[in-house]
């Protein structure tokens, strides 16, 4: 089996693995309206794009590393949401 052909897959596997935790981080958030499940809807919705993207990119593109943006996002929306959360249970 050709590398490129299975990092595709792999890649294309992510994608939907990514998009189904940020939904049921969706449904999780309904459930309780615990706000954290939004920060981390956004982040693994932000990780599929970004997987997706990977998978769409010429490998040979310099402008590939804007991508990475994407996993900054998901990252920086984690940290936020623990953030947001720890704040909230002080104050209440």
């Amino acid at each position: 089996m050709n590398v490129d052909v299975m990092q595709q897959f792999m890649r294309g596997a992510l994608v939907m693995g990514c998009f189904v935790a940020g939904l049921f981080f969706t449904r999780f958030y309904r459930q309780s309206g615990d706000r954290l499940f939004v920060f981390f809807t956004i982040a693994f919705l932000s990780l599929a794009v970004h997987w997706g993207g990977l998978a769409i990119a010429d490998p040979e593109a310099e402008t590939r590393h804007y991508l990475f943006l994407l996993r900054l996002l998901a990252f920086l929306s984690i940290i936020a949401g623990i953030l947001d959360k720890n704040r909230r249970s002080r104050a209440g």
